[in-house]
């Protein structure tokens, strides 16, 4: 399987974008990501396809949001 690669042309852009795709996971399977996470990194939901790629989603959205409040603090 071929891993898509997808620019966005500001960190608000991608975060959104992440946003949208983890609440899919979270209607579809009826749990936060940041639950789904903590149970998932307990070892305690397996490796399904989903779980794999939901966790990489919740992990990329961490990454950006904190991009974005460093951009923030270093703002005001």
């Amino acid at each position: 399987m071929r891993k898509q690669r997808i620019e966005y042309n500001s960190p608000l852009d991608a975060l959104i974008a992440v946003a949208k795709r983890l609440s899919r996971y979270e209607n579809q399977y009826l749990m936060e990501s940041e639950d789904f996470f903590n149970k998932y990194s307990q070892g305690q939901l397996g490796d399904k396809l989903d779980f794999i790629q939901w966790a990489n989603d919740y992990q990329h959205y961490l990454a950006i949001r904190f991009k974005i409040e460093k951009y923030l603090q270093n703002a005001a």
